[in-house]
């Protein structure tokens, strides 16, 4: 695994560094490991930059020790680093596992396993709908996270929530294709973030929900899974906002959606300002597709009229095939339409040498350049079916 780097209380420059350098290290109960210690311990000596290794605290890394109090200690030590300016980096060169037996979380939260407040928390448990998320950085503020590698995920991969000025590259996030509710970016109630530069295989790879905003979505690898998605938006008439995403790069294979906005019904909220372009797609079902009827539930939704307002959507430069017939789908409200969406050379063909179509209930907007199956932007049902011109083949 390569080095995986959280930076955090980024108040100045003097630097502590905590390694971890074992090929495997097996650490229990880590509900409260690494929180920044209640008491005042012995203050370490002034330094411009500290490395302190947790073999030195008695770690062995031989994937069968309990290394928690090792972590703990270490922890502890460069928290405690009295300074007026002070950046905290922990590094891992190996492997973390988690314990097998559920009695290692005995009187401990188990959906918690490490966990930083403010930075980080990274948890694995049981594989079930309520499984906790593998790594959640919670209320962090200018955080970088790099060359992270997360593999079968129990539920989500990484969440970053309510966090301010992230930036997050050379991810590789994987689980099997199988494996529900594994996404594998999600973003929540943060502001100033960027990913780029990484792999996901996931549930939904990347997955945008409420009250975000200023988010950045660059060169991305993403499939199997269930795609790019801004929501779900609005569940039990609850209040959202999305606004200001630009995904920008992105290759997608063998998803099961491409880019997608999905939002309940009876929700409210906006979803405004939001572009996807340069994106390629290779045998994708619904690569394009705006849902204001989405409905994750054993029973039927009923029809409620209010709905999260979907509006000055952009999808720019998108290429690729899709396995479905229905390559563009536009159901909007019937009382908030969709309004202002804007499609410009945009190229999906049949994987399969077929037709595709186009779909559009209350969606308004416009179109520029080749826009290929043809916008249906109107207030009715819409179908536009057309046969692949060959020479559209050519350009792939």
């Amino acid at each position: 695994m390569k080095n995986l780097e959280f930076t955090f209380c980024p108040k100045g420059t003097t630097t502590i560094r905590v390694l971890i350098c074992a090929c495997f290290v097996c650490v229990h109960g880590f509900d409260s490991l690494l929180q920044l210690p209640q008491s005042e311990p012995a203050r370490i000596r002034p330094s411009s930059k500290r490395v302190l290794f947790v073999g030195d605290f008695g770690a062995k890394g031989d994937g069968r020790s309990n290394d928690t109090q090792a972590f703990k200690e270490a922890w502890e030590m460069a928290c405690s680093y009295r300074a007026r300016t002070r950046i905290v980096t922990l590094d891992i060169s190996g492997t973390i596992v988690a314990p097998e037996d559920p009695a290692a979380w005995k009187g401990l939260n188990r959906r918690k396993w490490l966990y930083f407040h403010g930075s980080c928390k990274i948890n694995k448990t049981n594989p079930c709908r309520n499984a906790p998320t593998a790594i959640t950085f919670h209320k962090c503020k200018d955080l970088k996270v790099k060359n992270l590698k997360v593999v079968c995920g129990q539920k989500m991969h990484i969440a970053f929530t309510s966090c301010l000025r992230v930036m997050t590259l050379h991810l590789i996030v994987t689980s099997p294709a199988s494996s529900p509710n594994t996404d594998g970016v999600h973003i929540s109630a943060s502001h100033g973030v960027t990913i780029k530069d990484s792999v996901v295989r996931t549930d939904d790879c990347i997955s945008i929900v409420s009250n975000s905003s200023r988010i950045k979505i660059r060169n991305i690898v993403c499939g199997p899974g269930h795609g790019i998605s801004i929501g779900s938006l609005g569940k039990s008439n609850s209040s959202s906002l999305v606004r200001d995403v630009m995904v920008d790069g992105a290759f997608l294979s063998n998803t099961d959606n491409g880019v997608r906005i999905k939002t309940w019904q009876g929700g409210s909220g906006n979803a405004t300002n939001i572009t996807f372009q340069n994106i390629f797609m290779e045998n994708v079902s619904n690569p394009i597709i705006i849902d204001q009827y989405y409905c994750d539930a054993q029973m039927p939704c009923a029809n409620q009229t209010s709905a999260v307002k979907v509006e000055n959507i952009f999808f720019r430069r998108i290429k690729g095939t899709s396995a479905t017939e229905e390559a563009i789908k536009f159901a909007c409200s019937d009382d908030f339409p969709c309004k202002g969406l804007y499609m410009e050379d945009v190229h999906l063909l049949s994987h399969t040498g077929g037709t595709t179509r186009s779909f559009c209930w209350q969606a308004y907007g416009s179109s520029r350049g080749l826009v290929h199956p043809s916008p249906c932007f109107s207030s009715s049902e819409g179908f536009i079916k057309e046969k692949v011109p060959s020479h559209f083949l050519q350009s792939f």
